[in-house]
């Protein structure tokens, strides 16, 4: 049996402070690490983009294992819309152009002058290399972690996909409660057995928020969980990846398997043809890491994004 969390049992090497930015209409809540100063060529500012049903929280066991060299860059994470603190979107629709957009206009406030240093996991990962495609004067270098896109979609798939859509609309999905804050760090724990029990208990309550009737929900909008009505086109995908000018790194776990999450429909293969299409890429593997490679391995990645940032 995993032991109990204990929520003091983690200690922060530094603590960050919470922000919040309206963005397109948006209020968008910010994690904070390192000097308030503008950032500057010799220190570009890194951002921090999650995966999905996750939280900019997730990023502090990477900042804390950040070499103290790094203590006088300016970091910053945010909750994408619909996730965290951030707000919800309007009629919860959620479309991936929208992420790009939210990303362009945080940037347009925080780095409107310099190009920064763009990280995402998962999703977000998926994220940062599309918006380094069509806005790659922005991005300095740029950091992928897992963020392995989808399988490609098939035409013949759109109908079903449709009407999957319409059906949902009409019965919401909805996230399930948990009875104490403990249960949410056993949750995330369940979902990444690497994940050990002090990290689980640090970042429950940033995962979740308690309710009037005392039981605890993930904060993230249900509406995630729709089927998505848009299918993904990889040739699409893959046309903006060819105009990333950055210098990209692409990071991943040792223990992750694509066929873990989709089987026989997306073979490593289709991936890695997808990845040479990069124009300047260096990939690395961290051993004894999973999906969330951040939280398994934050020493080792830690390095391995300071090799590479500061080359």
């Amino acid at each position: 049996m995993t032991p109990s969390p204990t929520p003091s049992d983690y200690r922060l090497r530094r603590p960050h402070d919470s922000d919040f930015l309206t963005l397109r209409g948006l209020r968008h809540h910010l994690l904070r690490w390192g000097p308030t100063a503008s950032a500057s060529p010799q220190q570009p500012l890194l951002v921090l983009l999650h995966g999905w049903m996750d939280v900019g929280a997730s990023f502090q066991f990477l900042v804390d294992a950040l070499s103290a060299l790094n203590d006088e860059r300016p970091i910053l994470a945010m909750d994408w819309r619909g996730f965290g603190l951030s707000d919800n979107a309007p009629g919860s629709n959620y479309w991936f152009p929208d992420y790009l957009a939210d990303l362009d206009a945080l940037l347009d406030q925080v780095s409107p002058e310099l190009p920064v240093d763009l990280l995402g996991h998962s999703m977000g990962g998926n994220v940062v290399m599309s918006y380094a495609g069509v806005r790659p004067e922005r991005v300095r270098r740029l950091i992928n972690l897992e963020g392995f896109g989808l399988p490609e979609a098939k035409p013949e798939q759109a109908p079903g996909r449709l009407a999957t859509w319409l059906k949902e609309l009409k019965e919401p999905p909805q996230l399930r409660p948990y009875a104490s804050l403990e249960a949410v760090a056993q949750r995330l724990i369940k979902t990444n057995p690497r994940l050990s029990p002090d990290k689980a208990a640090w970042l429950a309550p940033h995962w979740s928020r308690q309710q009037a009737d005392g039981s605890w929900q993930l904060l993230a909008d249900p509406a995630h969980k729709r089927a998505n009505p848009i299918l993904y086109r990889k040739d699409e995908i893959v046309a903006g990846w060819k105009l990333i000018t950055a210098p990209t790194l692409w990071v991943e776990g040792d223990a992750s398997d694509l066929s873990q999450f989709w089987g026989d429909r997306y073979p490593r293969a289709d991936f890695e043809a997808r990845l040479s299409a990069v124009p300047r890429l260096d990939k690395q593997m961290i051993r004894a890491a999973g999906h969330m490679l951040h939280h398994d391995q934050p020493e080792a990645l830690a390095r391995c994004l300071e090799n590479f940032l500061l080359q």
